[in-house]
Formats: C-alpha cells, structure tokens, sequence
C-alpha cells in the first residue's frame, strides 16, 4: 500500500481492525493528500458570509489501492467546512479476474459525521453496503440507507468495507462533492405505531426479515406492505442491512390490518442477526467479528431498545453469513430461511439439539422462527411466516409471544393448524409449553391441520422422529400418537412435502416449536 496514503493504522474499540487514510480537505483547490482532487466552478446566486456562492460546490477524488488481506474497515476522513448544505459520494472499485474458487473484490460503502466512528456512537449516517454506488445528503433528504440531517462543519468519515480482496488487491477512487447553501430543514420522522387492531389473544402471522430499497432491496416499503397483506400477514419488521434509514419510510403504509415493527439486520463479517421490533431511530452497531468477543454488548443494546435477537440464516453458504457467535445471547433462532434448502435442515437439527440440551437441565430453551428474507421478485414475502400466539397485535405481544415459544412456522396463509398433548386426568399443553404429568403415564399428542396436500406428518422427539404418517389427498386432518415423558422429552410436529433430493428429508410444509413433557424447568 503507498505509504503516503497510510495516515495510521488504528484498532477501533471492539473491532477487528481499521485503517485511517489521509485526510481530504476542501479548504483551497489543491489535491488532497493520498489523492487528485480538483474543484467545479464556483458559480451560483448569492455570496455567504464566507465568501462562497450559494449553489457553488467543490468536489474532490481521492484514489488509492487495499491489498489482499485489508482491514475490515477503511476510513477516508473528509474535512467539511462551513456553510455546507449537501454532501455526495461516487464511488468505485476494479474487479480483476480471480482464479477459480477464489473471492474476487466486493466493497462497501457507509459514512459517519462529525461525531467520529466510535462503534456504537452518534456518528453513524448511512450505510449502502455494495447495493449502491453513490449517495448523497442534506437536511430534508437522503439516498435510501441514509439519514437526513444538517451537514456540521468537522472531520466526517467515508467508510470503505473491503468485504473481499481478490489477490491481486483492491483499487478504489472516490469522489466526493460538497454543495453549499443554506442548511435547509429536517423533518421530523413519523414512525409507525406500536399496535394494530388485532383480535384479542390469537394467532397472528408475521414475516420479521425483510429488505426493501432502504437496503439491498429492489422494493419499496408501499410494494412490501402490499405482498404482506396479499400473503395474509398481521405483521412485519423492517430490517434493513446495518441502517435504520428504513424506519421512517413507511408512514401511511400501516394500519388496523398490519402492525410495522422497525429493526436492522445487522451484518456483521461472522453472521447476521435480525435485530426484530428494536425502538425506532435506534442504530445497532455490526463492526466487530466472533474473535473480538464483544457481541453480548450488542445484544444487550437490541434488548435495550425494546427488540429481540435473532441469528438469521445460521448456515446460509454466503460469504460472512455463517453465524459464529454462539446462541447463549440469542432470543430465539431463524431455522428457515426463505425457501427451504439444505442449510435450513442443517439450522433445524442443530436447533433441534439444544432441545435435547434444555432436556437435559440446561439453559433455557430457544424458540424457532422463520422469515423470508425476501429482497425482489421473485422472493415470496411470507415464505415462511412465523405464527404466533399472542395477547393482542402489538410489538411486546408479539415479541413475548416469541420469547416464550409460542410459535409455529408455515410456507403460508393457507396452512392452518393445531397442536397441542393431553394427559389421560385432562392435562392439556400447548406449543412452548410443559405438560406436567407423571413420566410413566400415558400422553396423547395431536396435530390437526389444513392446507397441507400431498404432505407427511413427522412426530420429532430427544430421540429423534418417531411417528410418521401421509396425511389425506385433501391435505386435512387429525394426527394423533400417544407416548410417555420416559420415551419422550418432548414432541414436535413437521409437515413435509416428498423429498425432491436423494437422501434428504422433503421440504418442509410447516413445523412447530415444542411441547415438553414431565416436571422441570421449561
């Protein structure tokens, strides 16, 4: 890397490592250091205070060079004067042939203001990661993924995240123009309510992974709010990747039928977590990998603007979504993903372990969930859904609903079903709950359902699955099995289509999270 590029090499608090680039000033017109810079003509109407046209702007383009084995984040830092109304960045970056089986480059793209780049600090204002290549921002507007708000004199900083660096390294330019004028105004957000109509305490249907245009979706909040309603939800979450610019996007789009929660997927370089129903405005830092042990803050953080933590798509094959931070700070845990592929059935028996771990005496158990992680067509929004059973449609019902496992998962709407286990005195227990009853006595476990043709019932125990049975061409009925907590810890029911693979298990259908069985802690 040139050396005259090379301001410092810091480690950012918590974080893996970051490099510190020459700063770029827009103080006269000469080139900045560490790049070629020039400035447009400084024409406009009316004269500042400063002496600088309103209208007029500066630009100035910085180039350099990463080599393989970068820093996760580069920081270019950007000296803004005074009397600044808009701030644009381009950007763009060489992509060389690799060899085969070899990541080639792939950058991303954010910016912190004058507040610095502390992890977790007030600084943040946007993040694209590699869905654009440019931005901009004022006061009363911002490219999607970005926030509005007055462009302050002081040292920003242009966030570069080399995600991959092909061998031969990563040439990057930079282009950054500032246009001056008055400061203009920034409007106060309007976020969406916290409660819709609802039915009392039912099931409601969600889908809590979703990207729109905010992030690196292809689609608008108002098209997201209408796929939902089509496919029978009474609820989503809007979690764009690393940035809450999303929040403030869907006013009008909500209503009695479709409670909006507002979250991030924060996107980190060892996994990805649905930050679900976190506070509105509330910015979830992602700079940070497995190795830095630092994640039970961020968790923390998400519970305390109000959300849930979830790991998304733990065995996803996409570079850097493997989720390696453990479960211990987990609320509950995205088993399916979308479709369903086989790195869903990899989620699913691992989750399934921790089932047989909680049997056991240990921690609590973790609830299933799944989403759709839809961002274009043809992604389906609402496959799957999570089901769950809570006390009316509102953020903390839904959210405790979750929390406590009440909750089952479906490819869609037109899959309805029950489960629950009966003792032989009446003792009844629903998903999420413990049927108290004697190990030896007889239980009865009964799954009825609708929706579902062509489908065969699994009855999954601790020890594995232990009943199965085809359901009718119709796709309704009434599966019932009997066993005893001896032979049981618990019992969960699948619903598969046939196998579509040699030597794997069908797509599911639908699954549900578990009923446990005898005394003990659930």
């Amino acid at each position: 890397m040139d050396r005259r590029e090379i301001l410092r090499l810091s480690a950012v608090a918590g974080a893996s490592g970051a490099l510190t680039l020459g700063a770029v000033s827009f103080a006269d017109a000469a080139p900045a250091a560490g790049g070629s810079g020039r400035r447009d003509s400084d024409e406009g109407s009316g004269v500042r205070s400063d002496g600088r046209p309103d209208g007029s702007e500066q630009t100035r383009t910085v180039t350099g060079h990463l080599p393989a084995g970068a820093p996760d984040f580069v920081y270019l830092p950007v000296k803004i004067p005074h009397g600044v109304r808009e701030i644009a960045v381009a950007y763009r970056y060489d992509k060389p042939a690799v060899p085969q089986g070899t990541p080639g480059n792939a950058c991303d793209i954010g910016i912190f203001d004058e507040r610095g780049t502390e992890l977790g600090g007030a600084g943040f204002r946007g993040w694209s990661g590699g869905a654009r290549t440019e931005f901009f921002l004022r006061a009363d507007d911002a490219t999607p993924g970005y926030l509005p708000g007055p462009v302050n004199a002081g040292t920003w900083h242009i966030a570069l995240g080399p995600y991959t660096v092909a061998p031969q390294g990563l040439t990057y330019e930079v282009t950054i123009t500032l246009r001056y004028g008055p400061p203009g105004h920034t409007p106060a957000p309007v976020y969406p309510p916290e409660r819709a109509r609802g039915r009392g305490r039912a099931w409601y249907r969600g889908d809590n992974h979703l990207h729109s245009v905010y992030s690196d979706g292809k689609r608008t909040p108002a098209e997201i709010a209408a796929l939902a309603r089509a496919a029978g939800l009474d609820f989503i979450t809007t979690s764009e990747h690393n940035t809450t610019s999303a929040h403030r996007a869907w006013d009008g789009l909500w209503g009695d039928d479709l409670l909006v929660l507002t979250g991030e997927e924060v996107t980190t370089r060892n996994g990805h977590v649905v930050a679900m129903g976190t506070d509105p405005g509330v910015f979830i830092d992602w700079r940070y990998r497995a190795r830095d042990n630092v994640f039970g803050k961020y968790a923390r953080a998400i519970r305390r603007a109000g959300g849930l933590v979830i790991p998304a798509h733990p065995h996803a094959t996409c570079i850097g979504c493997n989720w390696k931070f453990g479960l211990d700070d987990a609320d509950a845990v995205e088993v399916w993903n979308g479709p369903y592929t086989p790195d869903d059935e990899v989620t699913l028996a691992e989750w399934d372990n921790t089932l047989v771990a909680h049997t056991r005496g240990g921690a609590a158990w973790l609830p299933a969930v799944g989403h759709s992680d839809a961002h274009r067509d043809p992604d389906v929004v609402g496959l799957p859904q999570t089901v769950v059973l809570a006390d009316d449609l509102s953020r903390r019902a839904v959210q405790d609903g979750i929390r406590a496992g009440r909750v089952w998962i479906a490819e869609s709407s037109k899959i309805d079903l029950a489960f629950s286990v009966t003792g032989v005195r009446g003792e009844h227990a629903g998903i999420g709950e413990r049927l108290e009853v004697p190990r030896t006595s007889k239980v009865t476990a009964r799954l009825k359902i609708s929706g579902a043709p062509g489908c065969t019932v699994f009855f999954v125990t601790d020890q594995g699955t232990l009943y199965t049975t085809p359901l009718p061409p119709s796709g309704a009925g009434t599966v019932s099995w009997r066993t005893t907590p001896d032979h049981a810890a618990y019992i969960r029911a699948e619903v598969r289509h046939p196998a579509d693979t040699p030597g794997l298990p069908g797509p599911m259908a639908a699954l549900t999270n578990p009923v446990f069985l005898g005394g003990g802690r659930n």
